[in-house]
């Protein structure tokens, strides 16, 4: 017969272990939330022309939000104008910035641009640096195109008059923002003189063509671009079939030496302009980096920075 203190060495024994597999167990399946992503400062995604933030539930940025903030970043997404000029989007976009400042606390921001959501961003941190950590451009127009279908934009607006117009407003509308402003003759103006756009906000500007600009511009704020430089990548997408070869390397839409600006991590993805967010639904080229990783990997890098 076994001895009150027999007894009860073997209950605590019992206890011990199991409180060990529950511990254990509960490490497995509720361990640290991994931090990869965290920076210090919120992530802002800022899209590109006819963009939107969601619709009916789909991301613009597919799949990205959703990722950086499973990877410890807080992940904002910012909606401006499908169709208009940088100074209307950007002046939208210090209005979101400063809203989310006053509710949260937040005293900068780490903005990644796609397509025209690159220039957005730097007039936003051409006007407020204080407010701005870094941007970050993906597949952004930056300077005059070259040649080709690079010059998409313009075609687009010469080609299609009151197209783009009636697109933009079905955007707004059917993200559920269709009091924002879409005009067309503003844009076009911008994307016949980008020169001008960029003596206003030289900040990151490369010294020469397709070269890689200052990391850390005189305004303070840290600047990186990418790009993609293959126009079609994936027969079963039909985002491609939007996309041609021009004259000089691009990823369809915009050319590879337009996109530089900042740091430039990488100006050979292989994707096209709708690659560069993920798009359509995650469909890539055969063996072409993740796009949802490229983001992860930029947060990481801003995190490192300190930022």
């Amino acid at each position: 017969m076994r001895s009150s203190s027999q007894t009860f060495s073997a209950v605590a024994l019992a206890t011990g272990l199991f409180c060990g597999a529950v511990s254990s167990a509960h490490a497995g399946l509720f361990g640290p939330k991994p931090t990869e992503a965290q920076t210090r400062y919120p992530i802002v995604l800022v899209h590109g022309l006819m963009g939107f933030d969601d619709i009916l539930g789909l991301d613009y940025f597919y799949q990205i939000p959703a990722d950086l903030r499973k990877n410890g970043a807080t992940v904002l997404v910012a909606k401006v104008s499908a169709v208009n000029d940088n100074d209307v989007r950007g002046e939208q976009l210090l209005k979101q910035l400063k809203e989310w400042q006053a509710a949260k606390g937040y005293t900068k921001f780490n903005l990644i641009g796609h397509s025209q959501g690159g220039p957005t961003a730097r007039y936003a941190a051409g006007i407020a640096p204080g407010l701005i950590a870094s941007v970050t451009t993906v597949g952004s127009p930056h300077t005059i195109p070259v040649g080709g279908r690079v010059d998409a934009i313009g075609t687009l607006l010469n080609n299609y008059v009151g197209v783009v117009s009636f697109l933009g407003n079905f955007v707004d509308w059917a993200s559920g923002h269709k009091d924002l402003p879409v005009d067309e003759v503003a844009l076009k103006a911008w994307s016949e003189n980008t020169a001008a756009f960029n003596a206003r906000f030289p900040a990151g500007m490369p010294a020469t063509p397709c070269a890689s600009g200052p990391a850390l511009a005189s305004n303070g704020v840290i600047y990186y671009s990418a790009t993609g430089n293959v126009p079609k990548t994936n027969a079963w997408d039909p985002a491609d079939l939007l996309m041609a070869a021009g004259d000089v390397p691009s990823d369809g839409l915009v050319g590879v030496c337009s996109a530089a600006w900042g740091q430039v991590l990488r100006n050979d993805y292989p994707w096209n302009h709708f690659d560069e967010v993920n798009q359509v639904l995650g469909l890539m080229g055969k063996g072409a980096p993740d796009p949802v990783a490229f983001y992860r990997q930029q947060a990481a890098r801003l995190k490192l920075q300190g930022l």
